[in-house]
């Protein structure tokens, strides 16, 4: 499977870098750049990527509106990766609860890239517990307790977020709690759907800011 991605980035050296690194790999391929964040939203309507690397602080629309207008406003819309200069961020935290489905930090090694690309086109979330517990620490919203509790999450739905939380994966999970992958999946698809939740990221955002979950 070729995986296409869509760059957006106002620095055009970013862009090329990306692009070179991207376009050496058998299995991925650039199908476009943006420069801003409406030039983002347009050229995903137009080129329907699988994964867009969105830069966060880009003129015209941020990367926040960008992921919010993809999201919200295209079927079957792509997965979206942060890629920012800096970790504890204000703007990577309302990224994440716009639906992105992780982050990336500008310095990160070529390998995490092309790794990150792979598992988020395959509808896997790159979750970094301890990053988003400390962003949780820094812009979290005050805990909304009612929130999680009109949500009725099952003792064992309660269980999986936790682990979910902890950065643990379905096979980790069903590990731990004796379960086969298929059970697994169907815990991890109920949390989603009782917390409205797009994506694993937006679960344990969730956990945090309803108080289900203290950062520590």
């Amino acid at each position: 499977m070729n995986v296409t991605v869509l760059l957006a980035d106002d620095e055009h050296l970013v862009r090329a870098g990306l692009r070179a690194l991207i376009q050496a790999e058998p299995d991925l391929s650039v199908v476009g750049e943006a420069g801003t964040g409406a030039q983002a939203v347009a050229q995903a309507r137009q080129l329907r990527p699988d994964v867009v690397l969105m830069d966060v602080r880009m003129p015209e629309r941020t990367g926040i509106e960008a992921t919010a207008e993809i999201l919200t406003t295209m079927p079957d819309p792509p997965r979206i990766l942060i890629v920012t200069t800096f970790e504890n961020d204000e703007y990577v935290y309302a990224a994440l609860r716009e639906g992105a489905s992780g982050f990336l930090l500008k310095r990160a090694r070529p390998a995490e890239i092309l790794h990150a690309i792979r598992l988020i086109a395959q509808g896997t979330t790159l979750l970094y517990p301890t990053a988003i517990r400390d962003l949780v620490r820094r812009f979290g919203r005050p805990p909304a307790r009612d929130a999680l509790r009109s949500a009725r999450l099952t003792d064992r739905e309660t269980t999986v977020l936790r682990l979910i939380a902890a950065g643990l994966s379905n096979a980790e999970i069903g590990a731990q709690l004796y379960l086969g992958n298929e059970t697994v999946k169907t815990h991890v698809g109920n949390v989603l759907t009782k917390l409205h939740a797009r994506d694993r990221t937006q679960a344990v955002i969730t956990a945090y800011e309803t108080g289900f979950i203290t950062p520590a």
